[in-house]
């Protein structure tokens, strides 16, 4: 039997996918993952399956959007019976492990990885469950506000570095000890997930990569600030959850925050170029698959929007690069999804996944990338904070159509108006092709249903969590579990063979 590839999958928080037309812009300096695009299937199309850290995930490790996870928001369970790809490749014999964020919430903090390195950047908790009954309620203390944006500039260490230091570290210590078990004739696969919260905002980075960017002519927005009156139902929402009135958004407060959030790419730029490197010297990169991934985007001041949380292209389109064994590299236009990571991966991996594919909503990339063509359109759903009722989208050949119960239809031509600032949804010409939209609309999505199940579950949430932080609280955040004992060289352990073992390679 033909041994299946590792498969390294690097994940990164909020890169807007537009900064990716094929592989990095030109303007970033990214050499690593310029390298890596080059030997990669790009897909310069790919989105999220909803924008939004945590249903975001949710969708990229099952595959299923939200409707069917259940995971709307920040702040709801990801159930444990929900199959993940590490489950999958888990079965198939893999070792499966994470090291950084995939903000799980709930108790289950593992959902198929056999091992897991490091904490999580964000809390496992209800707390930051959103209110429908409460619409234009801001939840001070956990929402989104523009702090960010006055706040960007320079720091050597942030919370969010400490972090995503950490991630890395633990990253190549274990592609370290997977070199070591690689001479071992029973060794397993691996399967390793490296992800970091970067270039999440806030917008502050090192002076290092913030001075890479001192000349950069993409410190201004493509498309300025929108007027509140002028902008659509829900970017309105938006304004308000980000409780703009509070702010004072100065030209120069913009032109920091797309450097720092630039040069935040160039930081992780390095640590994928660390984890690459790794691979290389352990003689173990010919026989891995890279993925390469985001959460969801950024809007990064483009029209007045900052942060994800719209359909937008800045906010819905991510990268995605997969390079390795059996993938030819290319670019490939058609319209892809994060939902389609995990039956590519399995497919790659050899693995049958029929049993559940009914009930899974991506598709494999692999007959794509060996030239056919792409015939299901990318669906999205958004019913999280800033939404008074759940989004959904369908992106189909050249056009994105956007509906919401309470809103007007979107419709946007993507091929002569990729800054979106027509809406053809009204034009009387465009009428048939709004119809064909809201048909498929109908036939996929129960809105009422949608809308009742996303506020039963908030309600739900309102009665739990403040019942658990009232007297003893147990939470579930992840305890990254060192058994010192086992670590280096202690007694119990053949002091004859412990040098050898730990050394790659071996007796070279």
């Amino acid at each position: 039997m033909t041994r299946r590839p590792n498969i390294l999958v690097i994940m990164v928080d909020q890169l807007n996918g537009t900064l990716f037309p094929d592989g990095p812009a030109d303007f970033l300096h990214t050499p690593h993952l310029r390298a890596l695009a080059e030997r990669s299937a790009r897909f310069v199309n790919n989105y999220t399956a909803s924008p939004l850290c945590a249903p975001g995930r949710a969708s990229f490790m099952s595959g299923q959007l939200p409707s069917r996870t259940r995971v709307y928001d920040n702040a709801a369970e990801f159930k444990s019976d929900i199959p993940c790809y590490p489950h999958h490749l888990r079965s198939a014999g893999y070792h499966t492990c994470l090291s950084g964020k995939m903000h799980f919430v709930g108790p289950d903090q593992l959902h198929g990885f056999e091992e897991r390195m490091t904490t999580d950047v964000y809390p496992a908790d209800f707390g930051w469950t959103p209110d429908y009954r409460k619409p234009g309620e801001r939840i001070d203390w956990w929402y989104h506000n523009l702090g960010s944006v006055t706040g960007a500039g320079v720091a050597e260490i942030t919370n969010q570095m400490e972090f995503d230091d950490e991630v890395c570290f633990h990253g190549v210590q274990k592609l370290y000890q997977f070199a070591r078990a690689s001479q071992d004739k029973d060794r397993r696969p691996w399967s390793l997930t490296v992800s970091f919260t970067h270039p999440h905002d806030p917008y502050v980075a090192r002076r290092k990569y913030w001075d890479l960017y001192e000349d950069c002519e993409k410190l201004e927005p493509e498309v300025g600030f929108i007027p509140y009156d002028e902008q659509d139902p829900h970017s309105q929402r938006l304004y308000r959850a980000s409780d703009y009135d509070s702010f004072d958004i100065k030209p120069e407060n913009v032109q920091r925050s797309r450097r720092g959030y630039f040069a935040n790419i160039s930081y992780l730029d390095d640590k994928v170029g660390e984890l690459i490197d790794t691979l290389e010297r352990t003689r173990q990169l010919d026989d891995t698959i890279i993925v390469f991934c985001s959460d969801h985007g950024d809007m990064i001041g483009e029209r007045g929007l900052w942060f994800k949380m719209s359909f937008f292209e800045g906010s819905s389109r991510v990268p995605l690069m997969i390079a390795g064994p059996g993938v030819t590299p290319g670019r490939h236009d058609a319209p892809v999804s994060n939902l389609d990571i995990l039956p590519t991966l399995c497919d790659l991996a050899g693995i049958d996944m029929s049993a559940i594919m009914p009930w899974t909503d991506g598709q494999s990339l692999v007959p794509m990338m060996k030239g056919e063509p792409r015939k299901q359109a990318v669906v999205m759903e958004y019913a999280a904070e800033g939404s008074y009722a759940p989004l959904v989208a369908i992106r189909e050949g050249r056009y994105k159509f956007v509906h919401c119960e309470i809103d007007p239809p979107q419709l946007f031509d993507l091929e002569s108006d990729p800054a979106e600032l027509t809406n053809l949804a009204a034009d009387p010409a465009h009428a048939d092709l709004v119809a064909g939209f809201m048909e498929k609309v109908r036939g996929r999505w129960d809105m009422a249903r949608f809308d009742a199940e996303v506020r039963e579950s908030q309600a739900r949430r309102w009665v739990v969590y403040p019942a658990l932080r009232n007297g003893a609280y147990y939470p579930w955040d992840f305890q990254p579990l060192q058994k010192a004992s086992e670590r280096y060289m202690r007694n119990h352990m053949d002091l004859n063979r412990l040098e050898e073992d730990q050394r790659f390679p071996r007796g070279e």
